[in-house]
């Protein structure tokens, strides 16, 4: 099921935000050992995660954490203009039709088959989001290897511009359009949904 949650109710009160922060957690901290804050050393939450993000978690019939990512406001301090903004060759992409990708995370316990189905649900469930909500623009940041992966999914989506080494990593911003022909561009890049993952639950 996916789960779209605009809520910042604390991990120990939503089952699905605490499978989510602790998948987190597992992936971010003690996988990409990223120096992020770390509540009651389980659940990853940084100071983003308030009242004005919104999440989507696919979750299991149980609620159990497979995929999720969570979206910025621009019009908001966010990630990539409050610390990388050196990865745009202009300002970057603000506006209340904007939103930034951030904490795409694939649960580890995942099989690679399983991985690849999560994460091409996830993709789809970001643009049909987009397109429900009045989103035409996302950003987001990734990782060299990764970056490439967004660059192939068939969406119109282009760098901010060169990668850059940051703490070690080389990283790029990306620009992410989002129109009517999107669900059909990723679908043509095999991009596709695993349709027992795409019911949706909305919590306000």
């Amino acid at each position: 099921m996916l789960h779209v949650l605009r809520t910042s109710a604390p991990p120990d009160e939503d089952y699905v935000l605490r499978s989510m922060f602790a998948a987190r957690k597992s992936v971010f901290v003690d996988l990409l050992k990223w120096d992020v804050p770390v509540i009651d050393d389980a659940y990853e939450v940084d100071q983003f995660d308030d009242g004005h993000a919104t999440y989507l978690v696919l979750a299991d019939r149980q609620g159990a954490h497979m995929g999720s990512a969570r979206l910025l406001q621009t019009v908001r301090p966010h990630i990539l203009d409050s610390f990388y903004e050196a990865l745009c060759d202009g300002a970057p992409p603000r506006g209340p039709t904007t939103r930034e990708i951030t904490r795409f995370c694939l649960d580890r316990r995942l099989t690679a088959r399983e991985r690849r189905s999560v994460r091409n649900t996830l993709v789809g469930a970001i643009a049909n989001h987009a397109l429900a909500n009045g989103i035409s623009l996302y950003t987001a940041i990734a990782e060299v290897g990764w970056m490439q992966q967004i660059l192939a999914f068939g969406w119109r989506c282009q760098p901010l511009g060169l990668p850059r080494e940051i703490g070690g990593q080389l990283l790029g911003a990306l620009r992410i359009e989002i129109t009517s022909e999107t669900p059909a561009l990723l679908a043509a890049a095999g991009i596709t949904a695993d349709p027992q993952l795409t019911q949706i639950r909305i919590a306000a």
